[in-house]
């Protein structure tokens, strides 16, 4: 025998699914409005960095009073060193360098072979000089003395390591 189960007239069929999309909508009000409390939080700090970052570099770029004007390039002493390997290409560089009018003090091999790229590298005091030849050679990677010790140079003040 079948019993028919009786169904209550008047209020909606199922008062669970409205119940559940209320605090579905609730709930989603709730997040936007804590993703939006976090966004303002961590808003002030990075806005009050990128600002201080944005000074520091603009008073960077600006010239100082007290720098030095740049040594002439018949009186900075140039290293060329090989760092990829490749028999000449230091001595090749080295004429590039003297043919722009600096004075070579040392053409050997780097400690280190496997250079990706040609780069300038500087004494401290002598970035100007060493982007100035950047420059004159094409060469945009420009940094102060890294995996060179200042022996290594034999008393230049910058040094051209050439790359693959």
């Amino acid at each position: 025998m079948d019993h028919v189960l009786a169904n209550p007239s008047g209020s909606s069929g199922h008062p669970w699914r409205t119940i559940a999309v209320v605090a579905a909508g609730i709930a989603t009000l709730e997040l936007l409005g804590l993703v939006a409390v976090g966004i303002a939080f961590l808003a002030k700090p990075v806005m009050h960095r990128a600002r201080v970052e944005a000074t520091a570099s603009a008073a960077a770029r600006k010239p100082s009073a007290k720098a030095r004007p740049l040594l002439p390039r018949r009186s900075v002493s140039v290293t060329v060193l090989n760092g990829n390997g490749i028999s000449g290409a230091a001595a090749a560089e080295a004429s590039r360098v003297r043919a722009r009018g600096y004075k070579i003090r040392l053409v050997g091999n780097a400690p280190r072979s496997g250079y990706g790229r040609s780069v300038i590298m500087y004494r401290a005091g002598f970035q100007g000089e060493a982007q100035r030849i950047a420059r004159d050679l094409q060469i945009w990677r420009v940094s102060p003395l890294d995996g060179l010790r200042r022996r290594d140079l034999k008393g230049a003040k910058v040094a051209v390591v050439i790359g693959g």
